[in-house]
């Protein structure tokens, strides 16, 4: 067991903690400025929970039927039925790391005191979170405003002990039985914390927390493969140049060039054209690779910006503020994460394009400059690559229908007093299919291009030391190289694990130094 400890203050969390907790299964312990912030803010609603006027969420019923005063016999059964009710999840169940996510970013918003929940109910879920309990939450139910409502609120339902949960060994159970073997008590929600568990962007936030760390190792991935691609088509590494990049001074395409120029460094490959077959340019897949890579990268850095702002955030209506007041507000609503989703959705579709359009040209023989068609050893009696390509070219398409945004999409709800919503988790969730299908595009490259360096060296040009260490990390992790028709998809599975797991990126840092 992880035993690495992420403590949760008042002043929210990190990136780096939402991973831990997710990914890596760390320990959550509740600060004690935290405990502190919410006995002090369940003292504010207590004291408002005993006077006659009504207190939305707190004696009120809740969205649509905030107009009816609910008396103090009812309180608490209005806590567990706002949870029960919007326990209205339906789909395939959500993925362990994301329920995760959601649980712990839901945990930092109750520790900054400003919900008013009891700390025992914070303290349950930290004991959720550090028992292995994954509460079983299903694909659809948000409209990312109001809160993330149905996934957040099968988690509370398992703070109660009702609804199904998955146990530590991957079992799925009845919350209650998982809760009594790990010596958790369920809690008996009291005024506003039924509500103050369900109204965040916790979802969506996770979601985009893990796809901004994902995308960064899938962007210097793409780099690496797009210089491999350049050194096996003989191209030009001179549009590269530092000075090139610092008239146009946008920060990813300088990051990019330069991560490029790094994995160039030694070849005997590039710029070989001239010698004997001028090219006075390559194609722009391959000499813009730089300005589409980078602009993803300076999307990336955009999101990171509003991530941080997020996860820096209370989202909680009402709120209780630090001068005793319960004010209502829609800080709940999704649409500041929703659109950064939406743009990430986009980058990965054209990043995907540009890598796929390289991958092609690797194959073409018309365009390859001398390789064999489709990097097959006896062309017509092998097919080579071409059904790889293919592959990625689906996949390809399939990023394309996931860049429509879904923030663009609001839908009517709760009897139109929620008549404008962000539709982040939608955006979120099509964003982590795009992110898997472009590490699987990223691997199509580096398979094609790596097998092209090879053949080239079998030419007896020199292909530079980046290049060489990364076949034969290849070749270790179970990639062959060229040679007769095989049965490929293993060899593209082992690809895309050697890019997603972030072995692609080591293996150059190992002799490049690091990348950006």
């Amino acid at each position: 067991m992880n035993m690495h400890t992420v403590v949760v203050g008042t002043s929210g969390t990190t990136a780096e903690d939402v991973i831990a907790v997710a990914r890596q299964g760390a320990r959550v312990e509740l600060s004690a400025a935290a405990v502190e912030a919410l006995a002090a803010a369940r003292e504010t609603v207590e004291a408002l929970a005993a006077k006659p006027e009504p207190v939305y969420g707190v004696s009120t019923g809740f969205g649509a039927l905030a107009s009816r005063h609910i008396g103090p016999g009812l309180r608490a059964q209005l806590q567990r039925n706002i949870v029960r009710s919007h326990a209205a999840g339906m789909g395939p169940h959500v993925e362990r790391e994301v329920v995760r996510a959601l649980m712990f970013l839901r945990l930092k918003t109750l520790a900054s005191g400003h919900t008013g929940v009891r700390p025992e109910v914070a303290q349950t879920m930290a004991d959720v979170l550090n028992a292995g309990i994954t509460p079983v939450v299903h694909e659809y139910g948000s409209l990312g405003c109001s809160g993330d409502l149905a996934p957040l609120s099968h988690c509370a339902l398992t703070l109660m002990g009702e609804g199904e949960a998955e146990g530590p060994d991957g079992t799925v159970r009845p919350a209650g039985e998982l809760l009594a073997t790990h010596g958790i008590t369920p809690v008996e929600l009291r005024e506003k914390e039924g509500l103050a568990l369900l109204n965040g962007t916790d979802g969506m936030l996770g979601m985009l927390v893990m796809a901004l760390a994902d995308l960064e190792n899938l962007y210097t991935g793409a780099d690496i493969t797009a210089a491999l691609s350049l050194e096996a088509l003989l191209g030009t590494d001179r549009v590269l140049a530092p000075e090139l990049h610092a008239i146009r001074p946008h920060p990813g395409q300088g990051a990019s060039a330069a991560n490029m120029l790094r994995v160039l460094a030694g070849s005997g490959l590039t710029g070989h054209h001239q010698d004997d077959a001028p090219r006075v340019q390559d194609a722009y897949s391959v000499r813009c690779a730089p300005q589409v890579n980078g602009a993803g990268r300076d999307t990336l850095a955009h999101g990171r910006l509003v991530a941080d702002r997020e996860l820096a955030s209370a989202v909680d209506n009402p709120v209780v503020l630090s001068d005793g007041r319960v004010e209502s507000n829609g800080n709940f609503h999704g649409a500041p994460v929703a659109y950064v989703l939406d743009f990430l959705a986009i980058v990965a579709a054209d990043l995907g394009s540009i890598t796929e359009r390289r991958t092609d040209r690797l194959l073409d023989k018309n365009r390859s400059h001398g390789l064999p068609p489709f990097l097959a050893d006896d062309a017509g009696v092998d097919s080579g690559l071409m059904i790889a390509q293919y592959t990625q070219a689906a996949l390809v398409s399939e990023l394309k229908r996931l860049a429509v945004p879904a923030s663009v999409d609001s839908i009517p709800s709760s009897a139109m007093q929620e008549d404008h919503v962000s539709m982040g988790w939608s955006a979120a969730r099509k964003l982590r299919t795009a992110v898997t299908g472009l590490a699987r595009i990223v691997a199509v490259e580096l398979y094609a291009a790596t097998r092209a360096v090879e053949l080239r060296a079998a030419e007896g040009l020199t292909p530079g030391p980046t290049s060489l260490a990364v076949i034969e990390a290849l070749r270790d992790a179970g990639v062959q190289g060229p040679g007769p028709d095989r049965f490929l998809a293993p060899d593209l599975a082992a690809a895309d694990a050697f890019v997603r797991e972030g072995k692609l990126v080591a293996v150059v840092e190992a002799v490049t130094g690091p990348l950006a």
